[in-house]
């Protein structure tokens, strides 16, 4: 492009940028902080891509998709695409490839350097090589060295080729890079970097779990699987990711790479298709270690035999939402014995698709394959139905879904005959993770009790999970004799949790995040905690968050390097609760009951814990209040939200009729680089809770950190629900009602409305 033409064309791009800035903030669209941000952000950025020729070398068609978007007036995307950095938040980052379907389906076709609008806001080729030459240079600055990395990719759209060209970094930096054959479980990446034949340094898996198709993310693990400690992931961040240059930047091509430092990772034989440069016979076997590993945690050793013997063996449904479980999960399932599985691929749903044409996309209403989701939940039972060859949907004891990178785990169950009128009459419901995880425990704890009459070594044992998940777990774990911690949300708190126990670290006093002004930090990972005993409590069983994670710690390892003696991967495995709740479902089927029912008998009838109703609601319901116009939205409902913590102080704050009693700040100050403290709002990073009735009973609002979305969480206990089936049924259909008519209140009064 002639050089007078390109100046012409960035002047019309500082022209329109600064005009469209310019009218959002007098219209009320963005903030005054945000439009100053932009200001100086957004056009030095543009124009510092267009000029850097690192930038030109790696993907030669950006200029001709900034060209395009300038061209065709894109303000407001080309604004969101350069305003900041992709936020880097607790496992890596997360953020649009594209910000409308036409860019992702050229993506999707064209490969990464299609000629789409890129920035530094968004998942693009440049974005991932930047961030990886951080990573790598951070790596290669610890004593002694980082040298391993396990790189790994799901279904999402060219996710395999965003990997390839991760992994050409760390080649050309000196790592060996152990790579995946075909779109693999996040678990499984992390279960292979402390794999005995691996002992990797760390692992990265190109992947946005459960969002919709525009997202790709990087998700970032440490050398024991679990997610990097806060003050490593900002050394990593602040010293090394945000002063990296395209300069860096440096690629090494697999046909170059010396034998001994690229190895493919896979299963017993080679993958169709892909290109081993003629190393097929070093493939390491991971896909058997990690089942292996899994398996180990049955408490029925003579599952298959059972099953194989059985007049009526378990039927299992399996929906992969079109992700990288479609294979792990019914090779695990098959392999300790389900032998009458039943695959979804109506629609697709079992093809390596990230474009997930099963989900809605319309704008503003792209839906995730989300296996926590109702609505994802519908499209599995009706492509089952729809389906010719599964046979009746009366059949199916359970359904199980995953999620594209087969961390998250959900499970429909069938709904008795007298509490369908609670499901808007159908014969099925979604369980929400807070019950799966409560009748897990429950089951481990019952096998042992039969075996050995009591749950062995209580007093060395202890659970973790996030301050949003259920206290029926909670308060299940202390009946047994068993110690409690709450963390803040995500893995990375509930394996830092884990690891202080282990290392007999002393836990400071806390109050329950109870602090009377914004200006005081809460604990960095734990929220609250109950009998712990430093010193005594070793054994973690199981580690657990509202958002359908699950995995069990063990005990302490033998080194920082490994997995905890009995324990799983220190993060989230879909594919170990698909099998534990499938294990659960088989032993409920022999004792002639159902998942469903057991969670009424033993866990809601339960004197000692009640009936808990949990009910939680994103907002938006999918993806994020779109770009900067969507961060002024985030925090008008905060500061709103921060107001009712004022009312609720004072006493003077109804929600549905139902009086708060009490209102708690939790913030620990993670995210305050990001959202910069004013004199009148400090970003309240874990959320405002609203207590009404008792402390079991409350109403959450949180805010997600590295995106514009809030969480309602609502959370409403009856300890007495009475002594019959009946009676719990009808208490059921009072708390529900009360649930929803609170979320809706709440959305009324933060002006949040249902989308």
């Amino acid at each position: 492009m002639p050089e007078q033409i390109a100046d012409a064309l960035l002047e019309s791009a500082k022209q329109g940028i600064g005009a469209f800035l310019e009218s959002a903030r007098e219209n009320g669209q963005i903030d005054q902080q945000s439009y100053e941000q932009a200001v100086a952000r957004v056009f030095p950025s543009l124009q510092e891509w267009w000029n850097d020729d690192s930038i030109l070398a790696i993907s030669p068609h950006l200029k001709e998709g900034l060209r395009t978007a300038i061209s065709e007036k894109r303000w407001e995307d080309i604004v969101n695409a350069f305003r900041q950095s992709i936020r880097f938040g607790t496992g890596g980052i997360r953020g649009m490839m594209a910000f409308d379907r036409q860019s992702v389906l050229r993506l999707s076709e064209d490969g990464t350097d299609a000629p789409i609008l890129k920035g530094p806001n968004t998942i693009n080729d440049i974005v991932l090589l930047i961030t990886s030459a951080g990573v790598a240079r951070f790596g290669k600055k610890q004593r002694p060295p980082l040298e391993k990395v396990v790189i790994g990719y799901d279904s999402r759209v060219r996710g395999h080729d965003f990997a390839k060209i991760v992994a050409q970094l760390f080649l050309a930096a000196g790592y060996t890079v152990y790579f995946f054959d075909e779109p693999c479980p996040y678990p499984e990446m992390t279960f292979a970097i402390p794999y005995a034949e691996i002992k990797g340094d760390m692992g990265i898996l190109i992947s946005a779990s459960h969002n919709d198709y525009r997202y790709n993310g990087y998700k970032l693990s440490c050398c024991n699987g679990s997610q990097f400690d806060p003050e490593q992931r900002d050394e990593m961040y602040n010293k090394y990711i945000a002063h990296a240059t395209t300069s860096e930047i440096s690629l090494m091509p697999f046909d170059q790479a010396p034998a001994n430092k690229l190895v493919f990772l896979g299963g017993h034989e080679p993958v169709e298709g892909f290109d081993y440069l003629g190393r097929e016979d070093t493939i390491i076997n991971i896909h058997k270690a990690h089942s292996d590993q899994v398996k180990a945690f049955l408490l029925t050793p003579d599952l298959a035999q059972q099953q194989k013997e059985s007049n009526n063996p378990l039927c299992i449904a399996y929906c992969a939402f079109h992700g990288a479980g479609r294979r792990a999960v019914p090779r695990l399932l098959r392999k300790v014995g389900f032998t009458d599985l039943r695959i979804i691929t109506e629609g697709g749903l079992n093809d390596l698709d990230g474009l997930f044409p099963s989900f809605e996309w319309r704008p503003g209403k792209e839906q995730q394959p989300d296996p926590g989701d109702e609505r994802a939940a519908r499209t599995a039972v009706n492509a089952f139905k729809k389906q010719g060859d599964l046979g009746s949907f009366d059949d199916v004891d359970i359904l199980i879904g995953t999620d594209p990178d087969a961390d998250r785990c959900g499970v429909v169950a069938k709904v008795p005959q007298n509490q369908r009128a609670l499901y808007d009459g159908q014969d099925w419901t979604l369980l929400s993770a807070d019950s799966m995880w409560a009748l897990v425990l429950w089951y481990r704890f019952q096998r042992e009790i039969e075996q050995f009459g009591r749950v062995r070594d209580a007093e060395k044992k202890f659970i973790v999970l996030s301050h949003t998940t259920s206290d029926s777990i909670a308060l299940l774990a202390r009946k047994h004799g068993l110690g409690v911690i709450k963390t803040w949300v995500g893995f990375a708190a509930l394996a830092a949790a884990v690891r202080d126990v282990w290392e007999q670290q002393p836990i400071m006093e806390l109050t329950e995040g109870r602090h009377p002004s914004l200006g005081e930090l809460c604990h960095p990972f734990v929220c609250d905690y109950h009998d712990i005993n430093i010193g005594q409590r070793s054994i973690n069983v199981a580690a657990m968050e509202q958002s359908n994670g699950f995995s069990i710690l063990g005990g302490p390892p033998p080194d920082e390097r490994s997995l905890g003696e009995g324990g799983h991967v220190r993060d989230k495995d879909g594919t170990l609760a698909a099998l534990l709740v499938a294990e659960i479902a088989a032993w409920a089927k022999q004792q002639g009951t159902t998942i469903f029912e057991l969670i009424d008998q033993h866990i809601h009838l339960d004197p000692d814990v009640g009936l808990f109703v949990n009910h939680y609601e994103p907002d938006p319901m999918d993806g994020e209040y779109p770009g900067i116009q969507g961060d002024r939205k985030k925090k008008d409902i905060l500061r709103r939200a921060l107001g009712y913590f004022q009312f609720a102080l004072a006493g003077d704050m109804t929600i549905a009729n139902q009086r708060v009693t009490d209102a708690v700040i939790y913030r620990t100050g993670k995210y305050d680089a990001i959202y910069q403290r004013t004199y009148d709002f400090h970003f309240p990073d874990e959320g405002i809770r609203f207590y009404l009735s008792s402390k079991f009973s409350h109403i959450t609002v949180r805010p997600s950190g590295t995106g514009n979305s809030l969480r309602f969480h609502i959370q409403l206990h009856e300890p007495n629900p009475g002594p019959s089936l009946s009676d719990l049924v009808g208490k059921k259909e009072e708390l529900f009602g009360q649930a929803k008519a609170m979320a809706n209140e709440l959305r009324s009064m933060l002006k949040a409305p249902r989308s």
